[in-house]
């Protein structure tokens, strides 16, 4: 047998200690020492399986290293969790992704599951391949495209088209309205305009036959729009979290240990499960309980869900640059019971948090929208968009595009403006996360350009 090797002997030691209840770990490895197939199922996630186990969710997240993690989750009208990954009952690493190694994963599964004969419905993503192995370990159940899934396919498909933007808003717009209230006659509608918008020869690209197929929305359809946005908010957030910690790191067993410890220490996920339904945390943290990085990162993640539910396309848009500054970025200097002061690398501004939010930053003056300063200000109270901070002509489907509402307030020397400012923010970026070497270097070739530029008559300050 091949020596574990540091990494995964580490990751077996803490998960097996810090557990109270030990779970089900089972690690294959390769020949080289490293992990090639994991299966791992606490206690818990194996109650909350037992309770609902009609509908399963089935979730696949690539990692740079070629492996794939699969989570099952449990779905339908009965489960009623609430906390990040609070759905999630299993995960697993098939040694391949063939229809041998899927047999297997499913098999384990099985094993230690023996409510897997009361699944009646999978519900898997459109680039499943592997439909037969699962129906054949599944006889009994239905296996149906995910809406979820089906989203983000059409989501992804709309940027690779390289629609014209005005198009690429309406798409994004109507999908999401129709995710959120799947009725057959909205799903015609954006059937229709989807026959519309898109060139013949790349219609059979997306697929449109999805959106009549009715079987599919059956599955879907029972939730309210607003039971409907949160179910996709929570989904959205479950998969940025295993995008952050499998998806980004090429070592399987770092990705696995940092989430698989994000899971035991979340441990209210544990008592949402034995009191039902409880509401979102939308209030600060107490300050015996320093935040998060992780957290942080949930936050933001309902943050930007939240600009795409609320806003309007060209809104949306316009706010989730900011986020992306906020993410990259960010320091709360200051704080009181009704202004915060906020400072991103740039100037000090004053923000207002009363409904309607406001800020003392050129980008709130003059578009009246939730800006850095204000989503920074959300992020550290753990608080998300809320459709009163922000005017109801930039509500979603209030708005045709982005002149409309600036209109007049638009001008040549804000655009200036802007721009000057995105690329100042990118040049100070680039000049600090950099070696002293590159750094010199950078700053020598920034000096020559600006006097070349103006002119050595006159010292320009860098």
């Amino acid at each position: 047998m091949s020596p574990i090797s540091p990494m995964a002997l580490t990751m077996l030691n803490e998960l097996l200690i810090e557990d109270p209840s030990p779970p089900l770990l089972l690690c294959q490895l390769s020949k080289t020492a490293q992990l090639d197939a994991l299966n791992y199922q606490s206690c818990f996630m194996q109650g909350v399986f037992a309770h609902f186990p009609e509908i399963l969710f089935i979730h696949r997240t690539y990692n740079p290293r070629g492996k794939v993690l699969y989570t099952f989750l449990v779905d339908g009208p009965r489960v009623q969790l609430e906390g990040h990954l609070a759905r999630a009952v299993y995960f697993a690493i098939p040694a391949k992704e063939d229809a041998e190694g899927l047999a297997q994963m499913l098999q384990v599964f099985k094993k230690f599951n023996p409510a897997w004969e009361r699944v009646c419905t999978i519900l898997v993503d459109p680039h499943f391949l592997l439909l037969p192995t699962l129906a054949m370990e599944f006889p009994t159940a239905e296996v149906l495209l995910s809406a979820f899934h089906i989203c983000k396919f059409f989501q992804g498909k709309f940027y690779q088209l390289s629609l014209e933007q005005p198009v690429e808003r309406v798409l994004l717009t109507s999908l999401q309205s129709t995710m959120c209230s799947a009725t057959a006659g909205n799903l015609r509608k954006l059937y229709t305009l989807l026959s519309t918008c898109i060139p013949p020869a790349q219609l059979p690209e997306l697929h449109s036959h999805w959106l009549l197929n009715d079987r599919i929305w059956l599955a879907h359809r029972w939730r309210s729009r607003a039971e409907s946005s949160h179910y996709f908010q929570g989904l959205e957030v479950t998969a940025h979290v295993l995008s952050q910690f499998f998806g980004t790191t090429p070592s399987v067993e770092k990705g696995m240990t940092a989430l698989l410890q994000y899971l035991q220490q979340n441990s209210g996920d544990k008592a949402s499960f034995s009191l039902g339904l409880s509401p979102l945390n939308n209030h600060p943290p107490s300050d015996g309980s320093p935040e998060s990085p992780k957290v942080e990162q949930l936050v933001e993640a309902r943050i930007q869900y939240s600009l795409n539910a609320i806003c309007t396309g060209p809104a949306a848009q316009l706010c989730l640059g900011e986020l992306a500054v906020v993410q990259k970025s960010m320091h709360l200097i200051g704080s009181g019971s009704e202004k915060v002061n906020i400072q991103i690398l740039e100037d000090t501004h004053r923000v207002q948090p009363q409904t309607p939010a406001s800020c003392s930053c050129y980008f709130n003056q003059a578009f009246r929208l939730p800006c850095r300063h204000i989503l920074t200000m959300l992020s550290a109270h753990r608080q998300v968009l809320q459709p009163d901070m922000l005017p109801a002509e930039w509500t979603a489907g209030c708005a045709a595009s982005l002149g409309d509402i600036v209109g007049s307030k638009w001008s040549e020397t804000l655009d200036k403006h802007l721009a000057v400012a995105l690329l100042t923010e990118e040049v100070g970026q680039l000049l600090q996360h950099c070696s002293q070497e590159e750094f010199e270097r950078r700053y020598s070739t920034l000096r020559e350009l600006a006097d070349s530029w103006i002119g050595p008559y006159e010292q320009v300050q860098l």
